[in-house]
């Protein structure tokens, strides 16, 4: 997220509970919180995150004693909150204080319905332009990886993933070689809610793929494809480090005016060049794994060509 988080508001002295001023990993409900996450949502491992780093700085405020929770704390928290935060961080504040309210009345230490005391904050939908590159810099920005060292077979390797195929960050970061079936050609993609699919793999991305598995990746027993390049040889930890891969690529190609630097860039980038190419939204939703059509149908407002074709003269300047 681009903005970062902003201090939670002193509420009145009536309203705020008499509680420690943090709450410790040791308390009673947040393991068991964190647990229902993975077991009970299937949430990936940095939405978790997310969500607990949220959680231990909504506690102060609300009070560690879940029986005292009722709707009118809750919703001025919020009100007061969406005064001095952006949208986007109040959505995910919001998000994660439902969340745990909806464990809490699970497990019957909560009132009933308190959920439904979080007021939602007014936002225009999917309102924004997708932030792509055009297909000759998302070209460009793969070739400038360095193919005589080992860090840049890996990052070239990563670059094509998320350009050709439409990939998360946090698909290549838990990407396994188990997931890779090279008889069939194609890659086991496990996005959001678990939800697994299986994409053909292109021939470059393939070949850039293989070239780091035989030649530049260290030799371990972690079965993670992308691995850190200096000793000890790990895993990517955070989903910023494949963001870096692009962010550093862009810089390398002299690309100034890329309307955003993470990994998001190159899959908004593939879904824009797979409709202007003649693909359906139904075929980029596949590939893009959306749950909605309302999601893919964002990136129609870049197909100008058949924009205009629907286009309607502005009724002020027709003649009455």
């Amino acid at each position: 997220m681009s903005n970062q988080d902003c201090d939670f508001p002193k509420l009145p002295q009536s309203t705020r509970q008499a509680t420690p001023p943090t709450a410790t990993p040791t308390d009673r409900l947040v393991p068991d919180y964190v647990n229902w996450l993975q077991n009970h949502r299937g949430l990936a491992e940095t939405t978790i995150a997310q969500y607990k780093r949220r959680l231990m700085r909504l506690l102060p405020v609300l009070g560690f004693d879940p029986a005292t929770y009722n709707a009118s704390l809750i919703r001025r928290f919020i009100i007061e909150e969406a005064e001095r935060c952006s949208p986007s961080v109040i959505n995910e504040t919001i998000k994660a204080l439902r969340g745990y309210l909806k464990f809490l009345v699970a497990h019957g230490v909560c009132q009933p319905g308190i959920e439904g005391a979080v007021p939602a904050v007014a936002q225009w939908r999917l309102s924004s332009l997708p932030l792509y590159l055009l297909p000759t810099d998302v070209e460009k920005l793969i070739m400038t990886c360095d193919l005589t060292t080992p860090v840049g077979i890996r990052d070239h390797a990563i670059l094509l993933l998320l350009a050709r195929l439409g990939l998360r960050n946090g698909d290549i970061l838990t990407m396994c070689l188990s997931d890779i079936d090279w008889d069939g050609g194609t890659l086991m993609v496990c996005g959001k809610g678990r939800r697994e699919v299986r994409l053909p793999l292109p021939q470059d991305a393939g070949d850039a793929l293989l070239s780091y598995l035989t030649e530049a990746r260290p030799h371990t027993g972690n079965t993670r494809v992308f691995l850190t390049s200096c000793a000890p040889f790990r895993p990517f930890k955070y989903t910023s480090n494949v963001s870096s891969v692009v962010n550093r690529g862009l810089k390398r190609a002299g690309i100034t005016n890329a309307p955003s630097r993470g990994a998001t860039l190159l899959r908004h980038s593939a879904a824009t060049a797979m409709l202007r190419s003649g693909a359906t939204l139904d075929a980029i939703g596949v590939v893009l794994r959306h749950r909605s059509v309302n999601t893919t149908a964002h990136y129609a407002k870049v197909d100008f060509p058949t924009l205009k074709k629907v286009v309607q003269p502005w009724p002020g300047d027709e003649s009455c």
